[in-house]
């Protein structure tokens, strides 16, 4: 499916856009759905194409105030900042809820807005207002390396007078998707998937398509395909690798996969890369391994749940650490129930493999 921490994104970042985006390889996910939802809500006129593609229409657009209750259901809520912020001037958003493994603070958003010019106040909703109606390029360093506030300051500059650079940004792959998709759409950002990224405000963002009513040309958008899932993507390949016999994964970015690639060879797991595909043939006896979160292109955190299944049926002791985000072994006593032989010591998750894992009614603590 298409990548969804790209989509999450992309989709409100059409706010940015005078003219219609047609946007494909959606991923069929409630937080798109929400989205579509909230533009709705805005102003925006969103026409569902089929289940994978959508046009968005954000000319209409006439509001910056979200409902509260809408954006409190998704925490990408807090991309509706810098898009209606770069594109308005002005938004108000409520704070992010979503998935709970975390807390998750937007300061590093916050200190990106205010140092292009905007006045920020935060509570329930979070208010930011451009002097002047207009953001102004700066220079944002990033205290932490932090995908969400990366993704929110660019959009919040792609329409700002002036040059915006960004130091210390993160660099996954739905960063540079999203960037693709602003620059397919008349941006100008350089760096992304670098840790220095400049963006050169440009005055409107267009597409590259164009029609013609009443004999007059005029630009209309544009069309741009959302890269595909790497979690998804990963979580089959984690699944054959645990289940045994082989898999072939179609419409995959095999560079995407390299650090889960690398530890899969590791356990006696073979891989063959192909341009857009990944040949995963599950060996015995698989070997244990250990693994640390970190940003791309590290191990991804999202990715952290699949590999401790799978290393609860390797053979020896394996390691665990998670580095991006507190409380993520929720999800560990439910895995026990099923056999699985680990022990917790706050970031650190120390597995004993066995032969097998055997049946229990389980819940599914986050995403």
């Amino acid at each position: 499916s298409g990548a969804k921490n790209a989509a999450v994104a992309i989709i409100p970042a059409a706010l940015l856009v005078d003219g219609v985006c047609r946007i494909e390889n959606i991923p069929q996910i409630s937080d798109v759905t929400l989205f579509f939802s909230i533009l709705d809500e805005l102003g925006a006129r969103v026409r569902v194409l089929n289940q994978h593609a959508v046009e968005i229409d954000c000319r209409t657009v006439r509001s910056t105030h979200p409902s509260y209750d809408m954006a409190r259901r998704i925490r990408a809520s807090y991309y509706l900042l810098g898009a209606l912020l770069g594109r308005f001037g002005e938004a108000t958003v409520a704070m992010p809820g979503g998935c709970n493994f975390g807390v998750r603070p937007i300061d590093q958003h916050v200190k990106g807005f205010r140092a292009m010019g905007a006045e920020v106040t935060e509570g329930n909703f979070v208010h930011a207002a451009a002097k002047g109606g207009r953001l102004s390029g700066a220079n944002v360093y990033m205290d932490v390396v932090s995908v969400g506030a990366t993704m929110n300051i660019m959009m919040a500059a792609v329409l700002a007078d002036g040059t915006t650079t960004i130091e210390n940004a993160a660099k996954e792959p739905h960063i540079v998707d999203l960037a693709n998709f602003l620059n397919s759409m008349g941006a100008d950002i350089r760096g992304a998937g670098t840790d220095v990224i400049k963006i050169h405000g440009v005055d409107i963002l267009h597409g590259t398509d164009s029609i013609r009513i009443k004999g007059v040309e005029r630009l209309s958008g544009g069309t741009y395909c959302i890269i595909p899932d790497q979690i998804e993507a990963g979580t089959y390949m984690a699944a054959v690798a645990a289940t045994g016999g082989q898999l072939l994964i179609r419409n995959i970015i095999p560079k995407h996969m390299d650090s889960l690639t690398a530890k899969l060879d590791e356990m006696n797991v073979t891989i063959e890369e192909h341009d857009d595909s990944i040949r995963v043939t599950a060996n015995r006896p698989l070997h244990c391994a250990n693994v640390k979160t970190m940003s791309y292109p590290g191990f991804p955190t999202d990715l952290q749940p699949q590999i401790a299944a799978l290393l609860s049926v390797c053979q020896g002791q394996s390691v665990i650490t998670e580095n991006v985000w507190d409380n993520r072994y929720q999800y560990i006593d439910e895995l026990r129930k099923m056999g699985a032989q680990v022990q917790i010591d706050g970031r650190i998750a120390r597995i004993d493999g066995i032969p097998r894992l055997t049946g229990a009614n389980v819940s599914a603590t986050d995403l």
